[in-house]
């Protein structure tokens, strides 16, 4: 790789985006977290939200990081037009199973590379994933394992959860938090991976 390429920063504190990064063998140069509103607007769809939120991510993180590529993503699940939330309590990670019992929803992820010069390259993924009928038994034992806290949705699907997916249509990766394949893709475009 050329040695005068820019440094990557990862706007993100994720240690799963840090971990699928590293499988295929990108380590950023530095980790840049953002405080961002992650507030969805006024009749704002899942989709749209993650791809604002990922552009808003990479702009902030990028006025901190003058010289570098900037990568940040952005993960929304979305049943219908209705956002769930990164679950915080207990509570909200049982709501969001039950609604998720039994029926297909979609996984979102903004991801946009800022480059030095101002641009922003981005790409929007969408994974269809359903969920089996869900007993109160498998809610209680998921919930109480505690792997829900903070993800969208309230499940993450690279532990415990997998086993409740009975059909899933797009990257795996994306529904983990961060599509390698269009990632890789960016950072091609970008010139800082060889073609």
């Amino acid at each position: 790789m050329p040695a005068e390429r820019p440094p990557l920063v990862l706007a993100s504190a994720s240690p799963r985006r840090r971990d699928l990064l590293a499988r295929i063998g990108i380590v950023p140069d530095r980790i840049l977290p953002t405080e961002t509103d992650e507030t969805p607007r006024r009749e704002e769809l899942p989709r749209q939200l993650a791809a604002r939120l990922a552009a808003e991510k990479a702009a902030a993180a990028a006025a901190h990081a003058p010289g570098a590529l900037v990568l940040a993503a952005d993960t929304v699940v979305g049943v219908g037009r209705r956002i769930l939330p990164k679950a915080e309590t207990e509570a909200e990670a049982r709501r969001c199973l039950e609604l998720l019992s039994g029926r297909r929803h979609h996984v979102y992820t903004g991801v946009a590379l800022r480059r030095p010069d101002g641009g922003c390259g981005t790409r929007l993924v969408d994974t269809v994933v359903a969920f089996q009928r869900l007993t109160e038994a498998q809610i209680a034992a998921y919930l109480a394992g505690g792997e829900w806290q903070g993800k969208a949705g309230g499940y993450a699907i690279q532990g415990g959860a997998e086993m409740f997916v009975r059909f899933l249509s797009g990257s795996h990766s994306n529904v983990i938090g961060l599509p390698l394949f269009e990632t890789a893709q960016l950072l091609r475009g970008a010139g800082w991976l060889r073609p």
